[in-house]
């Protein structure tokens, strides 16, 4: 019986034991921090504006093909895209949007890391990395961009770009604009342009002189001109800007087109006709359009006539 109770104390010590090594081992695990995964790199606070006029353009150099970002053609949001063999000759008019801090620190799909203040953009379609000349058509602002990541895939925006680019194209407060795109190659017409956003001219500091005695009036000539006042000059024209809903080389199938958005209510709408001595075709155009809200409106509403796509387009 002596036995027989020791036996039984050796195995409730021995189940002690065992019960204060899991306890231990549970407390060792339940208190252990896990590592956390990458997390994009904060972004430091936005510069003044005059250090973000200060950062230079992307200067287009010879660059090969990324192996990353650059598929023959993606899914993205139930749309398929189509990755272009080649940059050369692109120019494509649309909205631009940007994109900043909550993406800053994060991986492109070139693979390289995201900078909100460098002057980079996100494409769909162009092959990456590819350089772009970016112009503000509400403004006539211009940047030079390095096109390293995929994007955006909202309707009718056809370029994503930095927050600093954004910013020099004075686009931040909206959050939208309606831009040119037109790819540069390196050496290439069109790289290099004098400043294209001039910083305005310092006026000489002038010194205070009083004024001298005003003759009198019978001195003065009979017939004295009054002083010359030159004119500032003239800000050059911005483009009008008009959505092409159809080119058709028929004038039949076009002005089908045309009666459809007349009877929609967009009497705006109008066969533009082929130049002379060009390729006969009939364009349909709507506008002129004067913000991205209502290029944004008129879409919405061409889509529900079954006509996607509608591309912007100058006069």
């Amino acid at each position: 019986m002596k036995d027989a109770r020791g036996g039984l104390r050796a195995v409730r010590a021995g189940g002690a034991l065992l019960a204060a090594v899991l306890l231990a081992a549970c407390a060792s695990t339940a208190h252990r921090i896990q590592p956390l995964p990458p997390q994009p790199v904060p972004p430091p606070p936005p510069p003044p504006a005059a250090q973000i006029a200060r950062i230079p353009d992307a200067v287009p150099r010879p660059e090969a093909r990324s192996a990353h970002g650059n598929p023959p053609f993606y899914d993205a949001l139930g749309h398929r895209y189509f990755v272009l063999a080649t940059a050369d000759g692109y120019l494509e008019r649309g909205v631009a949007s940007w994109y900043g801090p909550s993406f800053h620190g994060g991986n492109t799909s070139s693979g390289e890391a995201y900078d909100m203040y460098g002057m980079t953009a996100a494409h769909k379609t162009l092959p990456l990395p590819c350089y772009a000349r970016v112009t503000n058509l509400a403004n006539g602002r211009s940047v030079v961009v390095r096109i390293n990541d995929r994007g955006p895939f909202v309707a009718n925006r056809i370029i994503d770009l930095s927050y600093t680019a954004a910013a020099k194209l004075d686009m931040l407060r909206d959050g939208t604009a309606m831009v040119e795109v037109r790819t540069l190659e390196p050496g290439g017409s069109g790289t290099q342009f004098a400043d294209a956003n001039p910083a305005p001219a310092t006026a000489p500091a002038q010194t205070f002189e009083p004024p001298a005695a005003a003759p009198p009036p019978s001195a003065a000539p009979p017939s004295a001109a009054p002083p010359s006042v030159t004119a500032p000059p003239a800000a050059p024209a911005l483009p009008l800007l008009y959505v092409q809903t159809g080119a058709f080389g028929d004038p039949a199938n076009a002005g089908r087109q045309l009666a459809r958005l007349h009877a929609a209510g967009l009497a705006s709408a109008f066969i533009l006709p082929p130049p002379e001595g060009k390729v006969q075709l009939y364009r349909v155009r709507v506008g002129p359009v004067g913000s991205v809200a209502e290029f944004d409106a008129l879409a919405a509403q061409l889509a529900g006539l079954g006509i996607a796509n509608p591309r912007l387009v100058t006069d």
